[in-house]
């Protein structure tokens, strides 16, 4: 029995498979939160582009625009307002009116949403205000 060996990993073996999982691990996580970034902000341009494609259509069945986002909720033009999925709340978005003519002001027009924008004033990873978009 002298010369059998005991099998086992030795400190030196274990140190270097750690430190090489450090790295991986150190390499994939800002891999991992720029992909959630990136998810999040097509969340975001496909959910604007589908509400002011909403808005549009809504113009064109009424010849108005909607008073609100809700408004395109309650006439069954969305289901529901989305989730701005970068302030994760549906009671953030931008909605801007339409500029309206003095005769419209005269004739008691009431102004509509005509964009909607993100209420965030956080960056893109392309270096642009969410609300901007």
């Amino acid at each position: 029995m002298k010369n059998q060996r005991q099998k086992g990993f030795t400190l030196i073996e274990m140190m270097i498979v750690f430190a090489l999982l450090g790295i991986l691990v150190g390499l994939g996580l800002p891999q991992y939160t720029n992909a959630t970034k990136r998810a999040r902000e097509a969340v975001l341009k496909e959910d604007l582009f589908l509400m002011r494609k909403l808005i549009g259509q809504y113009y064109l069945d009424k010849g108005q625009y909607p008073a609100s986002l809700q408004t395109l909720v309650d006439d069954g033009y969305l289901f529901r307002i989305p989730v701005d999925p970068i302030t994760r709340t549906t009671d953030s978005w931008f909605e801007f009116m339409e500029v309206l003519t003095e005769e419209d002001l005269v004739a008691g027009v009431q102004p509509g949403i005509s964009d909607v924008r993100s209420g965030s004033y956080e960056t893109s990873l392309d270096g642009t205000l969410y609300s901007t978009w």
